[in-house]
């Protein structure tokens, strides 16, 4: 027929023809009842397509030459478009066959079990009809009525669930959303249906849920539920804002609990359980972002700058941290594994880093320091060496130059006693042993120059070994630090029974006094030995009023030292040890008055700091306004402490004075450097 110039004949006669049957079969179509509706459908469909494809092979010919030459619609094409408009858009069926698919997923939405298989076979015919049928006929009205659905299932959850209920709940929906689109609905529908449940049961409720009074976000992070939380990190980095939701609530909570840990007056009484606190917090923190959080970077960012928060709102914490350490490199660390040990000290760098008066924990952590060698009380050499690399790491050589001078100086040491015993060995015969440690006065604590008179015995001694001293070293000077000394004494009470002590210099040089007196006043002591008061009271009181170390007794009995006490030794003190360690009543923190002085010892050593920074900029900028001076100084000075504005303009003035800088004639706010 094509070939007699037929072809328009023929191809409209197959459109009345393929028209006239689909008339029938929508009426077959509409009869089906209930269940059977569907599955009508999806056999008349099957029919269909497989006479499309008998009709399609018959007029290939025609579907060849034709159709293309008049650009009519091909074949297979035409017989899809008539079973839209016939069937699918017929006004008996197009809103039936929605609600019943609608209602079959709704019915599985509730736990029913429904023929997936159908269900495939009649998304798919949407499908095979084109992606506009498939959207307008089936996938619009299907996200209309699923955030309809949700929307209700979530209020309703809301109020009857806490928090970690509904976000199971929510989890649930989603995943039997995706699984669904797996099963029968398009790939391209799952991003549409999840983003709606998301929207509906998550978007929408996330102040209330972060917020949920006795299960929301704050109680599952002090519960330690990570299941929880990790649940919810999931559901909320689906949305927009969900994460940052999370992490201000967190953030705010931590800087809270921090804040109160750090201004909480009992937790101050003791500065190693005070940072061991501190440590505390920040493991289980650390452990919510690694195990729940997905150690998420923000997360991460988001603690360090809260823990920076709260750390630097007590002035103490420098001194509390260099306190802690010292506990552990006294006796926190016997018997602890080499990989603890480095856990610990790293421990110790984190809280470190989040210091802003570094400079001020370096002068807290040198006296520490040098008590500890002095009193060979460091528990490992190798635990102290490897604190000062991580330091220098930290914060360049300047910052631990003078700590590694101080191991120096106790290894010289030890070769100078060397060369004295060698020298004066004989001479020195049965009289008492003297250890010196020469330490060389920049790179130690500056102590002030304390006298103290020693006992004859020992005063001859110290004068032998400065002469060997000074012999060996030209162009030196020594002076005695008695206040940082120890001393071994052997001791014999009433019922003859010996112990030897070890005390303090200044204990050494009070009891020495006893040897040639059976009771001595406050004022004699004190003018016999010229201690200061404030060291002499602590001194006796560790003498006579600490239970089982009490060599003396004094009278009248009380726990302060007046200065009309009277004092004797204590014939009827006993001790289970041979060797019995008297310390000194001392504070573990310093007093106000020591706050006092270090912090102006501090703030004097920031003084060429600043200086030596405001000369840098200026020497390569030239010329530069106040406003920028004062942020470049800041800047420069942030990783050692947080330079105060008006400390930097003094600077800035001084540095006028002694002509490195000057004002600039027009603009008095900017300075010029002078070469």
């Amino acid at each position: 027929m094509v070939l007699h110039k037929f072809g328009e004949k023929l191809y409209s006669g197959l459109v009345f023809t393929i028209t006239f049957h689909l008339q029938r079969i929508s009426k077959s179509i509409e009869s089906a009842q209930g269940d059977l509706f569907l599955e009508e459908l999806n056999r008349q469909w099957a029919d269909h397509n497989k006479a499309l494809q008998m009709i399609r092979d018959i007029l290939m010919y025609m579907d060849r030459t034709f159709i293309p030459s008049t650009h009519k619609t091909p074949v297979h094409e035409l017989g899809l478009n008539l079973w839209r408009d016939n069937i699918v858009r017929s006004s008996n069926i197009q809103m039936r066959l929605l609600s019943t698919l609608l209602e079959l997923i709704l019915k599985e939405r509730d736990g029913e079990v429904i023929n997936r298989g159908l269900m495939r076979n009649i998304i798919k015919m949407f499908m095979d009809l084109g992606p506009s049928v498939y959207q307008e006929d089936f996938e619009k009205p299907f996200l209309e009525i699923s955030a309809d659905f949700y929307r209700a299932e979530s209020q309703k959850f809301i109020e009857c669930c806490d928090c970690g209920d509904y976000l199971k709940k929510a989890e649930k929906r989603l995943t039997e959303e995706i699984e669904r689109v797996s099963h029968y609905l398009d790939p391209k529908t799952e991003a549409k249906i999840t983003n709606v449940v998301e929207k509906e049961m998550i978007e929408n409720h996330m102040p209330r849920l972060v917020h949920m009074e006795n299960s929301g976000l704050v109680n599952m992070l002090l519960d330690d539920k990570y299941e929880d939380l990790r649940r919810m990190y999931n559901l909320f980095r689906r949305v927009t804002n969900g994460l940052a939701t999370i992490r201000d609530v967190m953030t705010s909570h931590i800087r809270e609990i921090g804040k109160q840990l750090v201004t909480d007056p009992e937790k101050l009484k003791d500065p190693v359980e005070f940072v061991q606190c501190l440590l505390n917090e920040k493991d289980k923190y650390d452990n919510v972002i690694i195990l729940a959080f997905n150690n998420d970077k923000t997360f991460q960012n988001a603690l360090n700058s809260s823990f920076e928060f709260f750390i630097n709102l007590n002035p103490r914490s420098p001194e509390f941290i260099s306190l802690f350490v010292d506990e552990k490199l006294r006796k926190g660390l016997k018997g602890v594994s080499e990989e603890d040990v480095e856990v610990i000290l790293d421990k110790v760098m984190m809280l470190f880093r989040y210091l802003q008066e570094k400079d001020v924990f370096e002068k807290y952590y040198k006296q520490h320091l040098a008590k500890r060698l002095l009193s060979g009380k460091t528990v490992s050499d190798d635990a102290e060496r490897s604190l000062i690399v991580k330091l220098k790491t930290e914060c360049g050589y300047q910052f631990t130059s003078k700590l590694e001078g101080m191991f120096t100086d106790m290894k010289t040491s030890q070769d100078t006693m060397q060369g004295f015993h060698t020298a004066y060995g004989a001479e020195l015969g049965d009289g008492p042993s003297l250890v010196v440690q020469v330490l060389t006065t920049g790179s130690w604590p500056t102590q002030p120059g304390v006298t103290c008179n020693l006992p004859a015995e020992l005063s001859a001694l110290c004068e032998k070994f400065r002469s060997y001293y000074l012999g060996t070293h030209t162009g030196r000077r020594l002076s005695w630090q008695t206040n940082m000394g120890t001393a071994d004494l052997k001791a014999t009470f009433g019922k003859g029974q010996k112990h030897e002590l070890n005390v303090s210099t200044y204990q050494m040089c009070v009891l020495m006094l006893f040897n040639n007196a059976d009771r001595l006043m406050y004022k004699e002591i004190e003018q016999a030995t010229e201690i200061p008061s404030s060291d002499l009271k602590r001194c006796l009181q560790s003498l006579a009023c600490v239970k089982g170390k009490n060599v003396l007794r004094k009278e009248p009995m009380s726990k302060d030292i007046g200065e009309d006490d009277a004092f004797f030794v204590n014939d009827k003190f006993t001790s289970k040890f041979y060797k019995v360690k008297i310390g000194t009543v001392v504070a573990q923190k310093e007093s106000e008055p020591e706050k006092q002085e270090t912090r102006q010892r501090v703030e004097e050593d920031r003084k060429p700091q600043i200086e030596a920074a405001i000369v840098r900029i200026m020497k390569s900028r030239k010329v530069l306004d106040h406003n920028n001076i004062i942020a470049e100084v800041t800047k420069q000075l942030q990783p050692r402490f947080l330079a105060n504005p008006g400390e930097i303009k003094k600077r800035i003035e001084s540095l006028i004075e002694r002509d490195f800088l000057e004002r600039d004639n027009a603009d008095r706010r900017l300075y010029r450097y002078l070469a």
